[in-house]
């Protein structure tokens, strides 16, 4: 372990974590907004293209976005006059609904994804060394079993 990490005081990284984390989401959110869309708007649209038949059901995407539902139903009611993303009835069971990527979502996200892609790159990966990502994600998922 390297003397600058042995001398880390718990209360100061976790003040540089929430600062860096904070100035991290506005850039992305800034650059995000340069193409109209939101970081909120791109993580939904990131979750439903990457889940079974482009949709999700709207609890199990409020979970992942830690969002409560009243916010997660203003932000798909966003997406849906966009025209990226439609509520329908779950077809498992007829009663629950679930958000589904619309054609027009699809193409929206593989539009912003390579300016996405590229600060993403720029602003937080080409900050990695080494290891980095590998210890990163250790700590964050001791982190996440901590708060789920």
């Amino acid at each position: 372990m390297s003397g600058a990490a042995a001398s880390a005081r718990p209360w100061d990284v976790w003040q540089l974590f929430f600062e860096t984390s904070a100035r991290l989401t506005t850039e992305i959110e800034a650059r995000l907004k340069e193409h109209g869309c939101s970081l909120m708007d791109y993580q939904v649209l990131l979750l439903l293209r990457d889940a079974d038949g482009h949709r999700l059901r709207m609890g199990e995407l409020a979970q992942r976005l830690v969002f409560s539902p009243s916010r997660l139903s203003y932000q798909i009611g966003v997406l849906e006059k966009r025209g990226w993303v439609r509520r329908r009835r779950c077809p498992e069971d007829g009663r629950g609904l679930e958000a589904e990527l619309t054609d027009e979502g699809l193409r929206a996200f593989r539009r912003l994804r390579p300016a996405h892609a590229r600060d993403v790159e720029e602003l937080f990966l080409g900050a990695l060394q080494d290891d980095d990502a590998e210890r990163l994600r250790t700590v964050m998922e001791r982190l996440a079993r901590k708060v789920a």
